[in-house]
C-alpha cells in the first residue's frame, strides 16, 4: 500500500496561504503572497526537489489544483523536476463541481473522501502526494489517513492569512522523523503522524 504525503510551506505564525507569487491566492483579501520567494535557497530547493522525485501519483485540493493546471503545463522541459512528474503522473482532485478537467491525467474525487483516499492508497505502489491544499490535509488527518507530513518554516510573521492549524483541527501527535535548517533559516522537518496527543502534568505529586 502507497504512503499519503503532505509537503507545505508555512510562516512562523503558521500561514500557508499564497507562498508563490503575489496574485496566487488573494482570498480574503489576502495581499501578501509571494512569501517564500526571498528565503527560497538551495537546500530547500533540494529538498523540495527529493520529494517530488519519490512521487508516483498527486491528490489536490480544487484550489491548489486550478493554481497547478494554469502554470504547470505550460512548462515543457523534460528535465524539469516538478513539471516532469506533474503533467505526467496521475493526478486526483477533490472536488463537488470540477467536471471536464483539461489537464492531462486528472481524475476527480467527488464521493466519499475517506472511502475514495484509502482506495487510492491500496493501488498506489509508492508515494501519494498532497502539495499545498491547506483543508485537505486537515481533513485527511483528522481522517488518520495522512501518513507524512513535510513542513517547510519559513522565518517570516505576516499576521493575517488562513492559518494551517485553526481553531477546530483535529488533536494530533506527531513523531518527528528528520530535518534541519538552510542556510537562509527555513526550518525543513519531517513527522509522521502518531495517533491522539497523550497528556501528562508537571504538578508535584501530594506526599513531595
Amino acid at each position: 500500500m502507497g504512503k499519503l504525503v503532505s509537503t507545505l510551506f508555512v510562516t512562523l505564525d503558521g500561514v500557508y496561504q499564497g507562498p508563490g507569487g503575489p496574485g496566487e491566492d488573494t482570498r480574503d483579501g489576502f495581499t501578501q503572497g509571494g512569501w517564500t520567494f526571498p528565503l527560497g535557497d538551495d537546500d530547500s530547493g533540494r529538498f523540495v526537489t527529493g520529494v517530488f522525485e519519490r512521487a508516483d501519483a498527486f491528490l489536490l485540493g480544487r484550489r491548489t489544483y486550478d493554481i497547478f493546471a494554469a502554470y504547470w503545463p505550460r512548462v515543457t522541459d523534460p528535465a524539469n523536476p516538478f513539471a516532469s512528474r506533474l503533467n505526467t503522473l496521475p493526478k486526483y482532485v477533490v472536488s463537488a463541481t470540477l467536471r471536464d478537467p483539461a489537464w492531462s491525467g486528472t481524475t476527480v474525487l467527488g464521493g466519499d473522501l475517506a472511502k475514495e483516499v484509502q482506495a487510492l492508497k491500496e493501488r498506489t505502489d509508492g508515494e501519494l502526494q498532497v502539495h499545498g491544499s491547506g483543508a485537505l490535509v486537515r481533513s485527511l488527518i483528522g481522517l488518520r489517513l495522512l501518513d507524512t507530513l513535510h513542513l517547510l518554516t519559513f522565518p517570516v510573521v505576516l499576521g493575517s492569512g488562513r492559518r494551517l492549524f485553526p481553531d477546530g483541527t483535529a488533536p494530533t501527535r506527531f513523531r518527528h522523523t528528520g530535518g534541519r535548517v538552510t542556510g537562509s533559516g527555513v526550518s525543513l522537518q519531517t513527522y509522521d503522524l502518531a495517533g491522539d496527543p497523550e497528556y501528562g502534568s508537571f504538578d508535584l505529586p501530594e506526599d513531595a
